[in-house]
């Protein structure tokens, strides 16, 4: 193949919207949990898990509920305008940066001022956090959680197979089971994959075929694939 070094370190562009989530075991937990958004003991709650889990595409959805601005935590500087809500997306970036852990705190008395529901994102509780300000790390203690696990197999596969259908791709099932094998367990992780077989596929002119994901898999960045078998199977299954 003569794309096979495609390492994929691009942001795909992920659909976030509440029609694009795909409701699973894995993530039934926290999604109940940001929807009875209500219901948050002092309107704040920190939505946790891995990289790659859907924490920020929960997010987002949360945010178009309740008309809250999508902040990082990596970019919070300074305080944002005035809103009904706010969301800080991955708010362990704060740690260690002493305007963006005064920013966190600050938005915390101003939401609690306020009334306004805040939500956290994270990999981990704040306590993994590395927070140098006591006065930020006593209130981040503060917050209700939730934990989205990492997909399994049945929220991978529908992912699959949603966004092999969003591109017009005919895929086998057999295929889609393959690839939901062998990839690593992240819906980011997912869509590389998915990008890279259309790419091949078009630069190629054919089908998506098990050989095909099985050479993509092979020529992917090492966090990308969890270790595709040999399979150069001459099929179009």
């Amino acid at each position: 193949m003569t794309d096979r070094q495609l390492l994929l370190d691009f942001d795909p562009g992920l659909n976030m919207t509440r029609a694009d989530f795909l409701p699973a075991g894995c993530n039934a937990d926290a999604l109940a949990a940001v929807d009875r958004w209500h219901d948050w003991p002092d309107r704040r709650l920190l939505l946790c898990g891995p990289r790659g889990c859907g924490r920020t595409h929960l997010g987002r959805i949360w945010a178009a509920d309740t008309q809250a601005p999508v902040l990082n935590g990596a970019r919070l500087d300074s305080l944002p305008e005035p809103a009904p809500a706010y969301l800080v997306d991955d708010a362990h970036c704060v740690a260690g940066v002493a305007a963006r852990e005064e920013a966190l705190f600050h938005l915390y008395n101003r939401a609690e001022a306020d009334a306004a529901p805040l939500m956290l994102t994270a990999p981990d509780t704040p306590g993994t956090w590395g927070v140098a300000l006591p006065d930020l790390s006593s209130r981040l203690q503060t917050f209700a959680v939730t934990r989205l696990a990492a997909p399994d197999d049945e929220l991978l596969y529908m992912v699959l197979i949603k966004l092999f259908d969003d591109r017009q791709l005919s895929v086998s099932p057999e295929t889609v089971k393959f690839l939901t094998r062998r990839i690593d367990r992240s819906l980011r992780n997912a869509v590389q994959v998915v990008q890279a077989l259309d790419h091949a596929a078009l630069t190629l002119q054919k089908r998506i075929s098990r050989a095909m994901a099985a050479d993509v898999l092979a020529g992917l960045a090492p966090d990308t694939s969890s270790g595709a078998d040999d399979v150069r199977d001459s099929d179009a299954t």
